[in-house]
């Protein structure tokens, strides 16, 4: 299914990657970072709560299958206090922030 909507969106998904890149902010000053996370999150018809932790965005989508085992998401946004020498069209735009730590994902199983 993600395979399917990936492949019909991957230019959005794309932009989104670029902009979020070009934007880095640091650690818990992600204003815009946590706000445009939240605007996808409504584009996706889910209610984010905002301002967790300070800059965090929790969203919870509930599935229509009845209970049973649940996943957790978690992705770090956050960027280094550096300058990007990448070269990339999509490089930093913010003097001596970038993005360029990989950022985590991390998916649990409960």
């Amino acid at each position: 299914m993600f395979d399917t909507w990936y492949a019909a969106n991957k230019s959005t998904v794309l932009t989104w990657f670029r902009d979020l890149h070009r934007h880095p902010e640091v650690g818990f000053e992600e204003v815009r970072t946590a706000a445009y996370i939240a605007d996808r999150l409504r584009e996706f018809g889910l209610n984010p709560q905002t301002g967790i932790g300070g800059t965090g965005v929790v969203a919870t989508l509930v599935g229509t299958g009845g209970p049973g085992r649940s996943i957790g998401l978690r992705a770090e946004l956050d960027a280094l206090p550096m300058t990007e020498e990448s070269g990339l069209d999509f490089a930093s735009e913010e003097d001596g922030k970038f993005h360029g730590c990989g950022h985590d994902g991390l998916a649990v199983t409960l």
